[in-house]
């Protein structure tokens, strides 16, 4: 429920009756509705066409909700696209305009030192990317988006859905959030009440950490049995090279250098306009308390590999996110009697090529598929029938990918080096290892130390003493780095991050961890301040409008302090190019 549901007299919620009802705009949900009304269409066509026996579908009301005030505002990630479930989905998706930045060229792997680097002789067989292509989700989506409104599918931006409806344990629907209450909750004169959207099946399809999922595992009991989800962070910038000094498809990945305290890589990208993509992504089950990959990016264009190609540059786009990195064991339950979930909302991420949008598409597809095969049969979408869709997955890629790395992330926790042997073994077994399933025992939150304990006394000190000047060429402060995401959210709103204990902030998180939230939050939102209540003590101070919507507050602050909750409609990130 949100914290906020009160209504003024005389005020109700619209009722809206749909068919399918998606909630999220990304790839996997966008494919999902795409393939669904492509394959009604065909059904529809072989029937008239006398080559398939049964009835037709009557046109069904697909519509997708997507909190962000268009598709693609909220879409981050690298991107190296594996093109083989858009090759199914869009067979003509080049003559149809889609907007790949480059084919990959070459690949390479290398490892920083200090202040030397190693390229590896043979590119190890993951971080082979011939064939696939360099592209910016955020105009994916969009591209993805106009083909479904071409096709008649209602998407509406805007709507945060924020309370999953049951009868029973039968999900029936959800409700989207209000728009225009203050910052004490009450109505403005522009107060819209969230709508009641009541479906015949509902599709979880939010990305990294739905919120909304997050509730109906929850209730549902969807994760018993199941490994611990874990995740990563990543941060990346798009910087404007000099014209003429970038040769676009190339893809190399390091090791190495930021990181020292931590599992994690960073990846550097090129493509046409001579424009270099430069990325870290590092592992939330850290102990670091001071893990701040945006500080680590800003020391990564320091190293001599990386400024030879980077030096001369300007920065112009910048974002951050979260991703799923449990990976095949994590996984919840994927159906239930009226829903199914996709994608990264599902886990489905393979951490060790660092690929997961053909995952979500495809998967998204087979729930398309399943709900077909309901709407054939006439039959209300029960678990009998929303089944299908996790035979689906097991019987397709999406399984035989995710399994062949089911142990990876496990394995390489332990550290770069110490990981070596077991992920060699994992790799000559199929993905077995030594011990299958390997376990994961700890949420994110639960490994954090203190700094004296990681860093030593002095611990904060010298790593801020590490960083780059700020230029705002090459280098960026994180408050100009959060400018360039283009973020906003009305300043006269509820808080959307809920702090469950701010005294825990005050006692004991900042003199023992140093507050990790202002260290890993990639758009300063959080921040400790001279305490109004106790003198030589310091307060948190939230800066809710600075959220890019990456939900590493809620995974990894160490005493799980920290709720992240929809905001209103339209809030966020404005991602163009990411």
């Amino acid at each position: 429920m949100a914290v906020y549901d009160h209504l003024p007299e005389g005020v109700t919620r619209e009722t809206m009756d749909v068919d399918v009802l998606i909630v999220g705009g990304g790839a996997a949900g966008l494919s999902c509705a795409l393939h669904l009304q492509n394959q009604i269409q065909k059904h529809n066509d072989d029937i008239a066409a006398g080559t398939k026996q049964g009835q037709p579908i009557p046109e069904q009301m697909i519509v997708v909700l997507e909190k962000a005030s268009e598709v693609g505002a909220h879409s981050f990630s690298g991107a190296v696209l594996n093109p083989k479930a858009l090759r199914e989905l869009v067979p003509n998706y080049k003559e149809d305009g889609c907007p790949i930045d480059s084919e990959v060229t070459k690949d390479a792997v290398y490892y920083l030192g200090s202040d030397f680097s190693f390229k590896l002789p043979i590119t190890p067989p993951p971080f082979h990317n011939e064939g696939n292509y360099i592209l910016s989700l955020s105009k994916f989506n969009r591209w993805l988006a106009s083909k479904c409104e071409e096709k008649g599918i209602n998407i509406f931006p805007g709507f945060a859905a924020v309370e999953a409806l049951y009868e029973g344990d039968k999900i029936v629907g959800v409700r989207t959030g209000d728009k225009g209450r203050d910052k004490n909750g009450n109505p403005k004169p522009n107060f819209e009440p969230g709508l009641i959207l009541k479906s015949k099946v509902t599709i979880f399809a939010e990305g990294t950490r739905g919120s909304l999922f997050k509730q109906v595992a929850k209730k549902l009991n969807l994760r018993d049995g199941k490994n611990k989800e874990v995740f990563e962070e990543g941060v990346k910038e798009i910087i404007q090279m000099p014209a003429g000094t970038v040769e676009p498809g190339q893809v190399i990945h390091t090791l190495g250098f930021p990181l020292s305290k931590s599992i994690g890589g960073t990846f550097l990208y090129t493509i046409p306009g001579d424009k270099i993509i430069l990325g870290l992504v590092a592992y939330l089950d850290s102990e670091d308390p001071l893990l701040d990959p945006h500080r680590e990016l800003q020391k990564l264009k320091t190293h001599p590999f990386i400024q030879s190609m980077v030096k001369g540059g300007k920065v112009v786009a910048y974002g951050g996110k979260t991703l799923p990195a449990g990976g095949w064991y994590s996984m919840p339950k994927l159906y239930g009697h009226g829903w199914m979930v996709c994608g990264d909302t599902a886990s489905m991420v393979d951490v060790q090529k660092l690929k997961g949008i053909h995952l979500a598409m495809k998967s998204g597809m087979q729930a398309a598929d399943t709900i077909l095969e309901g709407l054939v049969q006439g039959a209300e979408f029960s678990e009998t029938v929303t089944k299908a869709y996790e035979t689906r997955i097991h019987d397709g890629y999406v399984k035989s990918e995710l399994y062949r790395v089911r142990n990876f992330h496990q394995a390489l926790s332990k550290g770069v080096f110490a990981s070596m042997p077991l992920l060699g073994l994992q790799e000559i077994t199929g993905g077995r290892g030594l011990q299958d399933p390997m376990p994961i025992e700890h949420i994110d939150a639960q490994v954090t130390e203190s700094v004296v304990d990681v860093w030593g006394p002095d611990g904060l000190e010298e790593q801020l003493g590490q960083l780059p000047k700020p230029d705002g060429e090459l280098f960026f402060d994180k408050l100009s780095s959060v400018y360039l995401t283009g973020t906003m959210h009305d300043e006269d709103s509820p808080n959307h991050l809920i702090v469950k204990d701010t005294d825990i902030c005050r006692t004991v998180c900042e003199p023992n961890y140093k507050s990790p939230c202002n260290h890993f939050c990639p758009a300063n939102v959080y921040e400790m301040v001279p305490s109004l209540l106790t003198e030589g003590k310091k307060d948190l101070h939230v800066n809710y409008t600075n959220c890019i919507h990456c939900q590493t507050c809620d995974i990894k602050c160490p005493f799980e302090n920290i709720e992240w909750t929809a905001p209103e409609g339209g809030g966020g990130p404005q991602y163009r190019e990411t």
